[in-house]
């Protein structure tokens, strides 16, 4: 049996002004490489792995399964860790063809299996390997993810809005603590359980990005030197992700208020816009808008803006509703 091992950061006042919530289409698709080569581990996904399987006969993705194995390590240039707000995936495969071929040579020489042939090729020319690994991690995303990041990102979008909130009303603590079994926070300190190394030491006011993952469940994902540290966590929900337009409804309530309008109530179990509610119960965006309308007049969500968004949330009304 493996030794468990934690990474540590002290976090200074600094460390806490500069944490913040980000999520990744790049890493995501990463991460899927590992659900493709361990289904049984993933049952969860099965229905994606199904739909992609046919559409991934025809790309040579040794490179890509080489340098991101089953195990505890992977290259980590590519999965660098989100610096904008909104993701854009071509920016972010961008960054990846054009990281430090020296950095990424160190990285592939330390992954398991490195004496593949696509590794030793990768170390022979790292420069030219890593623009080969963008190239073929850009075919597999418009196989395999493109059509379905819209319903992941929507997911991702509540849940960085959710915890956001949490943090500025209760705290660090509470936050890190109620994120996954594996994070613990005390007195100032975030511990990590990990598999594949150990650190401690302060973050030096780097502060940290927490990013959401549907393809990382269950486990978590630590990043840190070179890179801004980065913890990578499943996101809560990630089971509805391949079942869009189900949503169980209690009959009373859809009785009461109707059935199309009780299945938008229900999803809003956590801050969701419009668009996000519309992928998630496979319904128009203006059907959608027309009930949540009818909803918040009735008192039974409330709405905030966020820069150009608008979130709607159930009200204490709406939850009462919901539980009976």
């Amino acid at each position: 049996m493996a030794e468990t091992s934690y990474a540590e950061f002290d976090f200074s006042s600094a460390d806490l002004a500069r944490l913040r919530f980000a999520f990744s289409p790049v890493s995501e698709a990463v991460a899927s490489l590992r659900t493709l080569q361990d289904p049984g581990r993933h049952a969860l996904h099965l229905p994606w792995i199904r739909a992609v399987r046919p559409r991934l006969a025809g790309l040579d993705l040794r490179l890509l399964l080489a340098l991101v194995p089953l195990g505890p390590y992977i290259a980590d240039f590519l999965t660098p860790p989100p610096v904008r707000p909104l993701p854009d995936v071509a920016a972010e495969l961008e960054f990846v063809a054009t990281a430090d071929p020296d950095e990424a040579a160190r990285e592939a020489g330390r992954v398991p299996g490195a004496d593949t042939p696509p590794v030793r090729e990768f170390l022979a020319d790292p420069a030219a390997g890593v623009v080969r690994a963008a190239d073929e991690l850009r075919r597999y995303w418009d196989a395999a993810l493109a059509e379905f990041w819209p319903q992941i990102r929507g997911l991702f979008e509540a849940e960085v809005l959710r915890r956001s909130r949490q943090l500025a009303r209760e705290g660090a603590g509470v936050m890190f603590n109620d994120l996954h079994p594996n994070i613990t926070w005390t007195q100032g300190c975030l511990r990590v359980r990990t598999k594949a190394w150990r650190r401690s030491g302060p973050l030096d006011g780097d502060g940290m990005v927490l990013v959401p993952s549907v393809f990382h469940w269950p486990d978590t994902l630590v990043m840190a030197e070179p890179y801004q540290p980065n913890l990578v966590y499943p996101v809560p929900g990630v089971g509805t992700v391949w079942s869009q337009g189900v949503v169980p409804t209690p009959d009373a309530l859809g009785a009461l208020i109707g059935h199309t309008r009780a299945r938008v109530l229900v999803a809003l179990g956590g801050p969701a816009t419009t668009s996000i509610l519309a992928r998630r119960l496979a319904m128009a965006p203006g059907a959608v808008s027309q009930h949540l309308k009818v909803l918040h007049e009735s008192g039974l969500i409330t709405r905030k803006r966020s820069g150009r968004e608008v979130y709607y949330e159930r009200s204490q009304l709406g939850h009462s509703l919901c539980a009976v």
